[in-house]
C-alpha cells in the first residue's frame, strides 16, 4: 500500500505550544485525526501572528490548497503538544508549511505528527487565487527551510 511521504525540513524556525484537551480524544482513547488537523490550523494562526499578519483579513488571506499529516505517534489528553513550524516553496501566489508536532512524557520527547500544508493567497471577494503581497513573502522567507539550510 502506498504511503503518504514528506520530505520534512531537518530546523523549523518556529515553535508554539497547544495544549491537547479531552475534546480532542477520541474513541480509541488518543487525540483523533480530525484534532490533529485543528491543532495544526491554531499553530498556522499562531504563526501569522508572530509576523503581525490574520489568516483572513476583510477582503483577502490564506486558504489551503492541500494537507498531508503522518501519524508517527500517540498524543492524549493532557500532553502539551510542542508544534515546530516553517515554510519551504514560496511562489507568486503561496507556500507551503511544514509542521512537526512533539511532546514530552516522562523525560524523552516523543514524535506525534509531521505534517505539511499548502497555502494559497485568495481574494474572498473575486472568489478567486490572489498574488501573495511583497510584505508575505518577505516575512514568511525567514521560516524559508531552503534559504535556512543553505544560508542564502
Amino acid at each position: 500500500m502506498a504511503r503518504v511521504k514528506i520530505n520534512m525540513p531537518e530546523k523549523l524556525g518556529f515553535t508554539t505550544q497547544i495544549p491537547v484537551r479531552i475534546t480532542d480524544v477520541n474513541y480509541g482513547g488518543h487525540v483523533g485525526n480530525d484534532s490533529i488537523l485543528s491543532i495544526l490550523h491554531q499553530a498556522r494562526v499562531d504563526f501569522l501572528r508572530a509576523m503581525g499578519f490574520e489568516e483572513r483579513g476583510p477582503n483577502d488571506g490564506l486558504i489551503m490548497a492541500d494537507a498531508a499529516l503522518i501519524y508517527k505517534g500517540e498524543g492524549f489528553a493532557g500532553d502539551i503538544f510542542d508544534v515546530a513550524i516553517g515554510v519551504a516553496d514560496i511562489s507568486p501566489f503561496g507556500f507551503d508549511i511544514y509542521y512537526r508536532i512533539t511532546t514530552t512524557r516522562e523525560g524523552k520527547t516523543i514524535l506525534i505528527t509531521e505534517a505539511k500544508s499548502g497555502m494559497i493567497f485568495f481574494d474572498y471577494n473575486a472568489r478567486k487565487v490572489a498574488r501573495l503581497p511583497e510584505e508575505w513573502k518577505e516575512k514568511v522567507a525567514v521560516y524559508d527551510q531552503d534559504i535556512i539550510s543553505t544560508g542564502k
